[in-house]
């Protein structure tokens, strides 16, 4: 009975722990803030954009123009030697990735030339405008010298300018610079 009891005492004598509460559940995390899309993106949207308008051909064809080109208006194979006539036919897969590689060769020139913030569909709109007309053309233009004066209305402007091949109207270059005029206009009216 004294080992009852001693056990009673020190039971009684002995620090207790307080009652544990409940546990709740963890707090969810909060989601992360929407983040602009990377300049990869961006340049996969101006591909998106181009392609229908430059229609996919897998053997080299000479454009309106006169120069080589084949996949998705690619000028350079992937050795980055020009297309000939004698190019071989390429698949569209294969044609994306000349696009790609091209597309990114495009973001680096507006890197390098604009001096203002644009916004992503400003970028994919300028991408196929120097995709299409190449960037020395994109250089030497009127509508960089206005983008960079801050002049954002006046450079979308410009797009429709460029809608000329070889000294005519091209409808399907008029649509493209429309296309683009819109698109670059959505982030100067947001």
């Amino acid at each position: 009975m004294a080992d009852s009891w001693v056990d009673l005492i020190l039971d009684l004598w002995a620090p207790r722990k307080p009652p544990q509460a409940p546990t709740a559940p963890p707090a969810p995390t909060p989601a992360a803030p929407p983040q602009p899309p990377s300049s990869d993106s961006v340049e996969a949207l101006a591909a998106d954009f181009a392609a229908p308008f430059e229609g996919f051909r897998s053997a080299p064809y000479q454009d309106s123009v006169g120069v080589w080109t084949y996949g998705y208006g690619s000028t350079r194979d992937k050795d980055n030697k020009p297309v000939t006539a004698s190019t071989p036919p390429i698949t569209e897969p294969e044609a994306r990735d000349l696009m790609a590689r091209d597309m990114k060769a495009c973001a680096s020139e507006i890197a390098t030339d604009c001096k203002v913030t644009l916004g992503v569909d400003q970028k994919v709109a300028l991408l196929d405008f120097i995709y299409n007309l190449g960037a020395g053309n994109f250089r030497s233009s009127t509508l960089l010298r206005k983008l960079n004066a801050g002049d954002y209305a006046g450079a979308a402007a410009e797009f429709d300018n460029w809608d000329h091949a070889g000294g005519v109207v091209l409808a399907g270059l008029l649509r493209r610079r429309q296309a683009e005029t819109d698109l670059f206009k959505k982030d100067i009216e947001a």
